[in-house]
């Protein structure tokens, strides 16, 4: 008989495999028209002067985009509608992902709310959040020795 030892989240793991399973079972079956909503890739970064979000949301008019700031969050909505022509076309494969998406970040307190500006180009949203000038990194100077350089005294009459 061999000793088997016993790991308490082993069921655990074995009921989310067996949800998620049902879950991916119940999405292919719903049929390849059905809408979806998606969440589209977001990179954030920054600099000495601003925070950049660029979020891809191909496919979206700029009209389907809604942009808010309030209490310090941003919120990035949208819509992909699905373009169904007149003429039967027969799919064989739908893989982009249709419906509306929400999106929202926390602003940092180091940025401006007032001074956000908002770019499209390329199914790449492009939002700009400019730092708070007080939170922008100043240059100091550093004395030599601790002392001030003192001007030297002009003599007069000295030639």
């Amino acid at each position: 008989m061999a000793i088997t030892r016993w790991d308490p989240f082993r069921e655990v793991v074995a009921l989310q495999n067996r949800m998620n399973s049902l879950f991916r079972e119940m999405n292919e079956s719903e049929g390849p028209l059905t809408t979806a909503s998606f969440v589209p890739a977001v990179d954030i970064y920054e600099d000495t002067k601003k925070v950049v979000l660029k979020l891809e949301v191909p496919g979206i008019e700029e009209k389907d985009l809604d942009i808010r700031v309030e209490n310090n969050t941003l919120t990035v909505k949208g819509e992909r509608k699905f373009e169904k022509e007149e003429k039967e076309e027969n799919f064989h494969r739908i893989e982009r992902k249709y419906g509306s998406f929400f999106r929202s970040f926390t602003v940092p307190s180091t940025v401006d709310a007032e001074h956000i500006g908002a770019t499209y180009n390329a199914g790449v949203l492009k939002l700009e959040l400019m730092k708070k000038p007080e939170a922008q990194p100043k240059q100091i100077k550093v004395n030599v020795g601790g002392a001030q350089k003192q001007e030297e005294p002009e003599l007069v009459g000295a030639r």
